[in-house]
C-alpha cells in the first residue's frame, strides 16, 4: 500500500513551517514505513521546488506561486495536476489532506481521498464564536465533500464538524493522534526547575492565553516565587486588530508578574522537550483545539498539565487522576489547581507517572497506526 499525505507543514529543515499538524503527520507517516506501506508527503506553499527523503518518507516541497488572477483556484489546479502525476507514476493508492482552509476544494484526483479533522477554519470559528468569512467556508465544505471518508482525533471534534458541514457521520473515523513514545521518554522526573510553569502554542486569543495572564497573576498572590515561561509564535488579533496578541496579553499582567514571565517566541522543535522536562507544570487553558499535541507530549514526559475542561480535552485527561480540567474563564479554579501542584511535589510525581501510563494507553502509535491502516484499506475495499 503506498498512502500521500496533503500539508503545508512538516518537520524538517528544507520546510519553513511546522506546528502540530506536522507533527502528527510526521509521526503517523514514520509508523507506516515502519509497518511496510510507502508513504509520500507533498508540502505545498513551499519556497523552492525540491523532493528529498527523510526517515523513510519522501516529500515533496511544492513551491508557492502566484498568478495574475485567480491566484486560490489556478494554484489549486497546478497543485492537483502535479499530485495527480506522481500518483501515476509512483502508483499511490490513496490520499489523505487537512480540512483546514480547504485545500482540497475543487480538485480532483485519481485515487480515493481521506480527509482528517485537524480543525476546519469554521471549526475553529464556532468554538471561538467569531463570524467565519463566507468564501472560506464555502471552500472548506466543497473540500470536505469531496472526500470519500473522515478521521477526527477526538470524537468531539468528528461531532462538531459533521454538523457544520453536514456529513455524513458513519463516514467519520475516530482515530487519535499518537506519539513515538520512545522518543518522549523522561529519565528523571523528579528534577525540574520548582515554581515554573510552562505554556508553549500560538500566543492567540483562542488558545486562552489572556485568561491565562490573569491566572498567572491570580497564582502570584499566594505563591511569589512562580514563573511563567512561554512558548510559541505571535499572532495578530482578529477581535482587537492588534498585530500582536502577546501585547495584548503584556497589558493584563500584573506589575508583580511582568519580571516573571519569559517569553522565549518560536523556538526549534527539537528544543521544545527540554523546556517541558524542566517545567514543574504544564498548561493549555484553550477554547480551541482538536486534540492538542502538546498535551500528550507533556504527558508522556510525566508532567502534570491543568488543561480546559472543553469537549476535546475531555479525551485525553481524566480529571484528577492524569491530569486537571478547568474552563480557562474560571480564573480562581484554574489558579487553584496550577498552586496546588506547584505546592506538592509528591503531587506532580504521582499525577506525572499516571499521565505516561494515559498516552501508553491511547496514544502509542504503535497502536494507532494499526487503526489508520485498517481505515485506509477499508476505503479502498469500496472505491
Amino acid at each position: 500500500m503506498h498512502i500521500a499525505f496533503i500539508t503545508p507543514e512538516y518537520p524538517h529543515p528544507n520546510i519553513k513551517y511546522a506546528a502540530g499538524i506536522a507533527t502528527s503527520i510526521k509521526n503517523l507517516a514514520i509508523a507506516l514505513v515502519q509497518k511496510g506501506v510507502k508513504v509520500t508527503v507533498f508540502t505545498y506553499h513551499q519556497e523552492r521546488d525540491v523532493v528529498f527523503e527523510d526517515s523513510g518518507v519522501v516529500i515533496h516541497s511544492i513551491q508557492k506561486k502566484s498568478y495574475e488572477l485567480f491566484t486560490w483556484f489556478k494554484y489549486r489546479k497546478y497543485l492537483q495536476n502535479y499530485i495527480n502525476t506522481i500518483i501515476k507514476k509512483e502508483t499511490i493508492d490513496l490520499l489523505e489532506a487537512p480540512d483546514w482552509t480547504g485545500v482540497t476544494a475543487f480538485m480532483r484526483f485519481r485515487v480515493p481521498l481521506v480527509i482528517r479533522f485537524h480543525g476546519s477554519d469554521a471549526y475553529f470559528c464556532k468554538l471561538d464564536n467569531r463570524r467565519q468569512k463566507f468564501k472560506n467556508f464555502v471552500f472548506e465544505k466543497i473540500a470536505l465533500k469531496g472526500g470519500q471518508a473522515y478521521i477526527a482525533p477526538t470524537t468531539f471534534a468528528g461531532a462538531e464538524t459533521q454538523k457544520i458541514f453536514g456529513l455524513n457521520i458513519n463516514k467519520i473515523k475516530t482515530i487519535h493522534h499518537g506519539l513515538q513514545l520512545e522518543r518522549f521518554v523522561n529519565e528523571t522526573p523528579q528534577d525540574f526547575e520548582v515554581n515554573t510553569i510552562l505554556y508553549i502554542g500560538t500566543i492567540i486569543r483562542k488558545k486562552g492565553v489572556l485568561e491565562l495572564a490573569q491566572i498567572f497573576n491570580t497564582v502570584l498572590e499566594t505563591n511569589s516565587k512562580a514563573k511563567l515561561v512561554l512558548i510559541g509564535g505571535d499572532a495578530p488579533d482578529i477581535k482587537t486588530g492588534s498585530d500582536s496578541t502577546y501585547k495584548l496579553m503584556e497589558k493584563l499582567f500584573s506589575d508583580k508578574a511582568k519580571p516573571k514571565v519569559n517569553y522565549l517566541g518560536k523556538i526549534p522543535y527539537s528544543e521544545v522537550k527540554s523546556h517541558i522536562k524542566k517545567a514543574q507544570v504544564c498548561v493549555f487553558p484553550s477554547f480551541a483545539e482538536t486534540l492538542g499535541m502538546v498535551t500528550i507530549e507533556s504527558m508522556a514526559l510525566q508532567k502534570p498539565v491543568v488543561n480546559t475542561n472543553m469537549g476535546w480535552a475531555q479525551e485525553l485527561i481524566d480529571d484528577g487522576v492524569n491530569g486537571y480540567l478547568v474552563h480557562p474563564a474560571d480564573i480562581e479554579g484554574y489558579a487553584k489547581r496550577i498552586t496546588m501542584l506547584l505546592n506538592d511535589v509528591k503531587l506532580c510525581a504521582s499525577i506525572g507517572k499516571a499521565a505516561r501510563k494515559k498516552v501508553e494507553t491511547t496514544f502509542d502509535i504503535e497502536k494507532q497506526v494499526g487503526k489508520n491502516i485498517d481505515f485506509y484499506r477499508a476505503v479502498l475495499s469500496k472505491a
